[in-house]
């Protein structure tokens, strides 16, 4: 057997990444896409390498010359590199084609090594590789039935996003056995190019060959392995992260992006806590529906928005302001409070990081689980002087709950005190113990040194649109806010959304039932394992003491590595409040729906044996 490798095209979306060096020459974290697959070729003990050469070519052949390669490396130069495409470099390496079975690579690929084993031990002699199709993807796709028969390639100009379901994408990796290529493929190949000429891509042949009755070629499904194609730097950025080069590096890498995880394959993300039982289908097609108008229309101005936001939130618009997401929000805010702030630790650090640490003064719980009431933060602040209290009900990552009452004893002890009060109650409908929320215009009248933030974000499941309120009865300071963030800080799917929430007021309220129960299902499993110290939480997650000999860094990198699960490693954050010496491990794990609490469940029974 032996390899063939497309390597003559310039990578012009890679910019300056090429501009001197062929687009196989780039690093992915200090490697050469050229280099890593040369050599995992080589460990596979082919006759020899044929690599079809164009832009940049003297470049890179000199080279693979200092790579100390041991299988028998042959070239194959397409000197109309710029006028041709794929199709073109392929035909110029037909001879070989029709010598030997072969390995079909695009030099643009990194992935996993077994990927090309599982390719060579499959019995079946000609192959395409596919995947299953994620938004990710770009390119050619196929439809293969019960059999791995292919049923039709898809080129791009032809994909229909309602077919996604049926989709696999062609991961750029062929095994062509030496009678296919004689039988079929050349002689197509010969023939398109004669027709159509040679500015075309190869896959357009294998398309015409499946129209026949016999056309050999069979789908080979991936199962799990990673692989990613790289044409441009934000492709490079994430083909880093999934091939780093240790665990270690990788989950720094991912913790460091703060989100977009639906760009990596497969991962189930347990750090982002949003509501797993909302929005529900109805909503998202009536928005899927009105996307081309939303996607071309100006999104209205602050007035219209508060507007929305009042009608949504049932307090009046001159109290309420919409952000662009809570974050927004709470820069505003945060920026113009000149005072002394209170801060309840371990908590949502995005407020204290906004703040100077100077003009801060912190609370910590004595309870071994940070749990406090109305009572502790009154008894501590009174003793110690702030202008302005920050509470987050229920905090975050310890789900810890004041009741109703217990808040407003707060903001009563706040107003006569003459101080100010940011209440967050991004999570307070999570809470099942009461039904309550503070965004009330007699609450918000009667205290008007309290400004409420909620992120939409999070219990209604849309983080997507970026949608954050901050309500107030003091008027004055909420007519700063918008005069202090953009006049259209909010996009038009966030605009429609709020357009449209609240005749799926009834779905909301499900999907909270159906998460109250899941959430005390999944704490049950959890409380039974040994190792395992659930917190008690009144939020879509829950914080956990390791009791185990496994610190939370090891977890946290043993499921990412073994079950592509991402979890939050809080040790660090909690470690340094604690009183005594030796600190605990402590970890913050999301409540998603029963499926994904499941896969985790068991992740943990097996990594905390």
């Amino acid at each position: 057997m032996q390899a063939i490798i497309l390597a003559a095209g310039m990578g012009k979306r890679l910019k300056e990444l090429t501009q001197n060096n062929t687009k196989c020459m780039v690093k992915v974290n200090g490697i050469t896409m050229i280099d890593r697959m040369l050599h995992q070729l080589d460990r596979l003990a082919l006759d020899k390498i044929i690599i079809v050469v164009g832009y940049e070519g003297k470049k890179l052949t000199d080279y693979i010359s200092s790579l100390n390669i041991k299988t028998k490396i042959e070239y194959v130069e397409n000197e109309i590199y710029d006028k041709t495409n794929n199709i073109y470099s392929l035909a110029l390496a037909k001879d070989w084609l029709l010598k030997d079975d072969t390995l079909l690579l695009e030099s643009d690929i990194i992935f996993e090594d077994s990927v090309l084993t599982e390719l060579i031990e499959d019995e079946r002699e000609t192959l395409a590789l596919v995947d299953k199709y994620e938004s990710w993807m770009d390119g050619t796709v196929v439809k293969i039935d019960e059999n791995d028969n292919i049923q039709g390639f898809v080129p791009g100009k032809n994909f229909v996003f309602a077919d996604i379901p049926y989709y696999y994408k062609t991961v750029n990796i062929y095994k062509f056995s030496r009678h296919f290529s004689k039988t079929h493929y050349v002689p197509f190949l010969e023939a398109y190019l004669k027709a159509l000429g040679d500015n075309e891509y190869y896959e357009q042949v294998l398309r015409v060959i499946t129209l026949l009755d016999e056309p050999e070629i069979k789908a080979k499904r991936l199962n799990g392995q990673l692989w990613y194609e790289i044409d441009d730097i934000q492709d490079l950025d994430i083909a880093e992260s999934m091939f780093a080069k240790s665990d270690d590096e990788k989950l720094a890498r991912l913790q460091s992006r703060y989100g977009g995880y639906w760009r990596y394959p497969k991962l189930i993300d347990f750090c982002y806590l949003v509501n797993p039982y909302y929005p529900p289908r109805k909503m998202m097609d009536e928005m899927k529906a009105n996307f081309e108008k939303l996607l071309t229309e100006y999104p209205s101005g602050m007035y219209v928005n508060s507007l929305l936001a009042a009608k949504n939130f049932g307090v009046r618009q001159e109290y309420i302001v919409v952000g662009n997401g809570a974050a927004e929000l709470i820069k505003s805010v945060m920026e113009n409070d000149d005072g002394v702030i209170g801060v309840i630790n371990p908590t949502f650090e995005e407020y204290p990081n906004r703040y100077s640490k100077e003009k801060s003064v912190v609370f910590v719980p004595e309870d071994r689980n940070f749990r406090y009431d109305e009572n502790d933060i009154i008894n501590y602040f009174e003793k110690n002087y702030i202008d302005t209290l920050i509470l987050v009900n229920p905090d975050n990552p310890t789900g810890n709950y004041i009741k109703y009452d217990g808040v407003i004893k707060i903001f009563e002890w706040a107003n006569n005190n003459n101080k100010r009060v940011i209440f967050d109650e991004s999570f307070i409908d999570f809470v099942d113990l009461e039904t309550v929320t503070f965004l009330d215009n007699e609450i918000l009248e009667r205290y008007p040194n309290v400004i409420v933030i909620k992120s939409i974000s999070k219990s209604y499941g849309v983080p997507g649109i970026r949608l954050g309120v901050a309500a107030s009865g003091d008027k004055e300071l909420i007519s700063g806010i918008k005069k202090d963030v953009a006049i259209w800080n909010i996009n038009s799917f966030g605009e429609f959304y709020m357009q449209i929430a609240e005749k799926y007021s009834k779905d909301y309220k499900t999907g909270l039932n159906k998460f109250y129960a899941e959430r005390k299902a999944f704490v049950q499993k959890l409380s039974e394992m040994e190792t395992l110290e659930v917190m008690p939480s009144q939020a879509n997650y829950v914080c956990i003491r390791l009791k185990g000999s496994m610190s939370a860094k090891e977890l946290t990198r043993a499921l990412l590595a073994d079950y592509n699960i991402l979890i939050k490693d809080l040790t660090a954050k909690i470690r340094k409040l604690e009183k005594s010496e030796e600190g605990g491990e402590y970890i913050r794990i999301a409540v998603r729906d029963k499926e994904d609490n499941d896969k985790l469940v068991q992740a943990l029974r097996q990594s905390l044996k």
